[in-house]
């Protein structure tokens, strides 16, 4: 199995899930400018939306998408418990909080990257909205569905990092606050960090 990740994308998210799950697995970074990984390869041939992330199974499986390669590594890890049982309400949970992630979260801080400064900050105003409901959600709970750690956590810890990034200050958002420093010391976190920066060059 081959996770192709770039550093500091959303191929953190089934990174961590990968560690959670004690899965054995091949990083391949991508330079997401130039499209090529490896010894000059497309990345196109592998994933053509020119993304991350990928998650090639076998030589005619890739699955591409964060959501859909979150929910495959937890079905095909149950006994990392990373997704309540299917048929369940906590797994139709899980689904409802993935697609909140990505719709509103990750699409909702990562628009800024792209912005001109100038409307960056109409941006932040509607993202403190949402990560109002976040700190609320998460005032009581350790994480996303409760007590037990879930791929949904590795998702929404990977797009939260990005607020650093663009300008979003968390002060307002205690719970989020704990999330962060607690998750940002999971093990499982802190080997796919640092297993994703480059490795420094010799002198």
């Amino acid at each position: 199995m081959k996770l192709y990740f770039s550093q500091g994308a959303c191929s953190l998210a089934p990174h961590i899930a990968l560690r959670e799950a004690g899965a054995t697995f091949d990083l391949v970074a991508v330079d997401l400018k130039t499209k090529k990984y490896g010894d000059d390869q497309d990345y196109r041939e592998v994933n053509p939306k020119g993304y991350v992330p990928a998650l090639g199974l076998d030589e005619d499986n890739t699955l591409t998408e964060v959501g859909a390669i979150l929910l495959y590594l937890a079905e095909a890890y149950p006994s990392a418990s990373l997704a309540p049982p299917a048929g369940t309400m906590g797994r139709y949970r899980l689904y409802e909080w993935l697609s909140y992630i990505s719709s509103e979260i990750h699409k909702g801080i990562g628009t800024i990257f792209y912005l001109e400064e100038s409307a960056r900050g109409a941006q932040r105003a509607v993202m403190a909205g949402r990560l109002a409901y976040l700190d609320g959600a998460l005032a009581n709970s350790s994480f996303v569905l409760g007590a037990q750690f879930s791929v949904a956590d590795a998702y929404l810890f990977t797009v939260l990092r990005w607020t650093r990034l663009t300008g979003i200050d968390l002060a307002p958002y205690p719970s989020l606050q704990r999330y962060m420093t607690a998750l940002s010391a999971r093990p499982s976190v802190v080997a796919a960090i640092a297993a994703e920066r480059p490795a420094k060059a010799s002198a």
